[in-house]
């Protein structure tokens, strides 16, 4: 059976401006790249926080004219490096984005909803969703109770085993959980923040975090920094298969497979 249903799951570009800016543009251009030699391609990308470095004008142009001429459906969610107003500055009016002008949304496809949370708290590395959003959240789901909802933050709602980044995690997790477990349609929790690929049970859902498309974190599962290393860069595919979502990893560094133009 041929699968039609498909979203590309990206995270963690950091795209920046001046001396240092190459690598982490390469790095996001060529997964953009890789997920256009995919066939079938998918619905669309989501690429799920930190888009770029500093949250700096700037830095935004980088990454819209990096994506302008992507071919696919492609929506953007923040992070605790994005800076939601110049996101929205740059990007409002643009399919990137909603159509309300917040950096929480969603967007309609025939097999799934896909909902954009806002989980950037300022001058902080953590994430909250706080009540209105929640509220907001909870409306959403009900809206289609019978379609599949694809729930996408930047911050996990869940320790990762990771002590560093666990303290940076999102702060109403629980409270998160409590929404999406009222609905029976929440297919997949899409994160990133953490920059390593993980799945795990959450709210009787399943939770994906994908890694960055630049540098990956260090696996330090017992107390120090988790310093960014050069791994191989991958992102992540979840696929309507039949009656239920199934999850690949694609290689994207190291792969010996077509990287197609746009």
């Amino acid at each position: 059976m041929t699968t039609t249903t498909a979203i590309a799951h990206l995270s963690d570009p950091h795209l920046t401006t001046g001396p240092l800016a190459g690598d982490p543009a390469r790095g996001l251009s060529r997964a953009l790249g890789r997920v256009l030699a995919l066939d079938p391609r998918p619905d669309c990308v989501v690429i799920t926080g930190d888009l770029v470095d500093q949250g700096s004008p700037e830095e935004y142009r980088t990454l819209h004219e990096l994506i302008r001429r992507f071919p696919l459906p492609l929506h953007l969610v923040a992070g605790n490096h994005d800076e939601p107003k110049a996101l929205l500055d740059e990007f409002t009016g643009t399919r990137f984005v909603g159509e309300g002008g917040k950096a929480n949304y969603t967007v309609d496809f025939p097999e799934f909803t896909l909902v954009v949370l806002n989980s950037k708290v300022p001058r902080s590395g953590g994430g909250r969703l706080g009540a209105a959003q929640l509220d907001w959240l909870d409306g959403v789901l009900a809206r289609r109770q019978s379609t599949p909802a694809i729930v996408c933050l930047h911050h996990p709602p869940i320790a990762i085993g990771i002590p560093f980044l666990d303290g940076m995690r999102l702060d109403d997790g629980e409270e998160l959980g409590r929404v999406l477990a009222r609905h029976g349609n929440v297919a997949r929790v899409l994160a990133g923040h953490v920059h390593r690929p993980i799945v795990a049970p959450f709210a009787g859902s399943t939770l994906a975090i994908a890694p960055s498309t630049h540098l990956q974190s260090g696996l330090a599962l017992r107390d120090g920094i988790p310093n960014y290393l050069p791994e191989p860069t991958s992102f992540m595919l979840h696929l309507l298969v039949g009656p239920s979502w199934i999850t690949h990893t694609v290689p994207v560094s190291h792969a010996a497979a077509p990287i197609g133009g746009y």
